[in-house]
């Protein structure tokens, strides 16, 4: 029995550790071929490393393209969508958590809807709409398009951290005097920050990586956004492979470097609710 406990450890543990290889590999070659020459590129063929590294790619994309402003431009977007969307996100969530009203039902299925159309379908009317209120080629039409399209989502992951929550705290915090809104500023919030770490990384996760609308809405590099930069390393006969694979590693800085400041309460948002007392 040992030994067949003994085995089935080291099995497990070969297959997570073969899992995290393959998961980690695209990034691996991601950061190979940022390192890797132009004369090199293409002449070397398939090799794990090349035989000189080189920060040539680096120093082009950094000094000589538009990227650092597309890199500000993303921060912006991207950082404004996922404050914006977790507030909202919190108030609201805590109403559909705490609260009956008329229209409840209704007010839930509409915002389920809202998740079901394509992104495609949406592109033209949403250009529509923006376009005579000057929106468009905008940061802050990003922004607005971007808040809309996550808040349903972030509401519904929220309203789940609430609904963990025993409505006894408030009521007791309401007994000793305090309000509703203070009972949830004071009380609920503290003990939702998971759930708030949780909807910040998937906002800014999403906002970061959005392609379809920053391509539509935006029409000059000034205003761009980071994956719209992307292809500006694509021209109509060749690809810059080097460049684009290290402007992508310097475009996961901002997402590794946020992921590292709110770890510790996203995975307790990401396990809470898989143990109950």
């Amino acid at each position: 029995m040992r030994t067949k406990s003994a085995f089935l450890t080291i099995a497990h543990r070969l297959a997570i550790l073969a899992y995290i290889a393959f998961a980690l590999f695209p990034l691996f070659w991601l950061l190979k071929v940022a390192v890797t020459p132009n004369d090199l590129l293409y002449t070397e063929g398939v090799r794990l490393w090349p035989s000189r590294a080189s920060f040539e790619h680096f120093d082009f994309v950094l000094r000589h393209s538009a990227f650092p402003v597309f890199f500000r431009n993303s921060l912006i977007v991207s950082g404004s969508t996922a404050v914006i969307v977790t507030i909202l996100a919190s108030l609201s969530g805590y109403a559909l958590s705490r609260f009956r009203f008329r229209g409840k039902y209704w007010l839930v299925t509409l915002m389920l809807l809202t998740q079901m159309f394509p992104l495609v379908m949406l592109v033209a009317p949403i250009f529509k709409i923006l376009s005579p209120m000057g929106l468009t080629n905008s940061l802050t039409g990003l922004v607005i398009v971007y808040t809309a399209f996550n808040v349903p989502f972030a509401t519904f992951l929220m309203q789940s951290f609430f609904d963990g929550i025993p409505k006894d705290l408030e009521e007791a915090a309401m007994i000793d005097g305090a309000t509703q809104f203070v009972a949830f500023r004071q009380i609920i919030l503290p003990l939702t920050l998971p759930g708030i770490a949780a909807t910040l990384g998937f906002v800014f996760t999403a906002a970061w990586s959005e392609l379809l609308f920053s391509l539509m809405l935006i029409s000059g590099n000034e205003q761009a956004t980071f994956p719209v930069g992307l292809l500006s390393f694509v021209s109509k006969f060749s690809v810059d492979f080097g460049q684009m694979m290290a402007a992508g590693v310097l475009a996961l800085v901002p997402a590794c470097l946020f992921f590292l400041l709110i770890q510790r309460y996203l995975v307790q948002g990401l396990t809470a609710g898989a143990v109950k007392g």
